[in-house]
Parts: C-alpha cells; structure tokens; sequence
C-alpha cells in the first residue's frame, strides 16, 4: 500500500496536551492521525459533533478575547457546578 504525509501545525501547548493523552493510550500522534482519518472515512464524517456556537456562546467567546468576563479552569468549574447542583 503507499502512503502519502501530512504536515499539521498545532500551538505547543494542545500538542502537548494531546501526546500525554496518546503516550497514556500507548499511542503515537502517528496512530492517532491514522485512527482520526479511519474514523472519518468509515463514518462519512467527523467522528464527534461539530457545532456551530448559539449566538449567546459567540458573545461570551468575544467578552473573553476583549479581556472582559470570567475565566476558570475546568477543575472549578466543575467544582462550581457540582456546588449548583448542575
């Protein structure tokens, strides 16, 4: 079979991120891409939901970038939520 490469660019941190994740699986980024397009092409589409932001997500998405709004790290927030009642 031949094989064709690919070249992604990815900020540092997501990639780190992502391999800690693969190297805990015993995978490589290499196996991941491969697994990634298998998914796609066997599911005719991505193999997760793409969603397009609600109006009220885009406005709190700008809120952030302006430096306006509050942000927190997924550990409090869940811990937020889970003190909600969520």
């Amino acid at each position: 079979m031949s094989m064709d490469q690919i070249s992604v660019r990815i900020d540092h941190a997501t990639k780190a991120a992502a391999e800690g994740v693969f190297d805990l699986l015993g995978l490589s980024a290499t196996d991941a891409v491969r697994m990634f397009y298998r998914q796609v092409a066997m599911q005719r589409g991505l193999p997760f939901p793409a969603k397009i932001p609600n109006r009220e997500t885009l406005a709190a998405f700008r809120e952030l970038d302006k430096g306006r709004g509050k942000r927190m790290s997924l550990k409090k927030f869940k811990a937020q939520l889970d003190e909600e009642g969520a």
